[in-house]
Formats: structure tokens, C-alpha cells, sequence
């Protein structure tokens, strides 16, 4: 292949990880590989159609043994000062809950079931803590209001 394919099949590749596809940054390294390649055919380096795609495999494969974890941990890993569960947040009813009535709630980003655990009425409005989790359901309790 010219080295213009290489570059063109890594842009691609790059593109396609940064732009869209979500591999997990399985086709960073394999684009960089592609571009790397093709470099090597830019700098005089003439080699056989089939010692560049040995070339290409190799050192997509090293980049990924080498730099995907520590890449990926930095930039996708758990996030620093970020608890996993809701307990002990403060959330704000939409609607009127009774003891044991159920109702949804945005938090988050994305829209849970939320049961008034407690014994008294929470009004809408209320801001309220999350008392515990239980599946994709979270209680909440009218004595906890903020």
C-alpha cells in the first residue's frame, strides 16, 4: 500500500474512535499504527506489501500492550471524588408523594423511581436525602429534608 493509504486508513481509524465509534481506544492505537507505517514508507523505507502489514500489526499491538490501560485509566477511569452510590445526596421531588407512593425524578442525567419511605407527606418541591437504594428505586425519607 502507498504510504498516502496508510495515513488515510489511520485517519479514518482515528477519526472514526474520536468521532463516534466507542472501542475503547482499541482504534486510537490501531490508527496510530496505520499513520506510523505509513511514515516509515515517507521516509524512504521502501518495504513489501506484506512486511508493511506486518509492520502495522506489530506495533498496533505493542501500543495497545503498552499505553491502552494507562490511557484509558486516565481518561475514562472511575473519576476522582466521584461515590458511586446516591446515599446521602439531596434530591428534589417533582410531585406530591404520601408514605409508601412512588413517583420519578431526574437525577443524574437519567429518570428514577423514587419512594417516600417515611411516614409523613413530601410535598413537590421538597428537597429531600436519599436514605438508600434498593435496585433502580431510590428511598427517600421526609424527616431527612434539607
Amino acid at each position: 500500500m502507498p504510504w498516502w493509504g496508510w495515513m488515510i486508513f489511520g485517519a479514518f481509524l482515528l477519526g472514526s474512535e474520536l468521532l463516534g465509534v466507542e472501542a475503547g481506544f482499541y482504534l486510537v492505537f490501531i490508527g496510530l499504527a496505520a499513520a506510523l507505517t505509513g511514515l516509515i514508507e515517507v521516509a524512504g523505507l521502501e518495504l513489501a506489501p506484506w512486511i508493511q502489514w506486518i509492520v502495522f500489526a506489530v506495533l498496533g499491538l505493542v501500543f495497545m500492550v503498552l499505553f491502552r490501560k494507562k490511557l484509558y485509566q486516565k481518561l475514562r477511569g472511575a473519576g476522582a471524588g466521584y461515590d458511586a452510590g446516591p446515599t446521602g445526596d439531596y434530591v428534589k421531588v417533582e410531585e406530591t408523594l404520601r408514605p409508601g407512593e412512588k413517583g420519578r425524578i431526574a437525577y443524574r442525567g437519567s429518570n428514577w423511581t423514587v419512594l417516600n419511605a417515611g411516614s409523613e407527606v413530601v410535598e413537590k418541591g421538597a428537597s429531600v436525602r436519599i436514605s438508600s437504594v434498593v435496585g433502580l428505586t431510590l428511598n427517600i425519607n421526609s424527616s431527612n429534608e434539607k
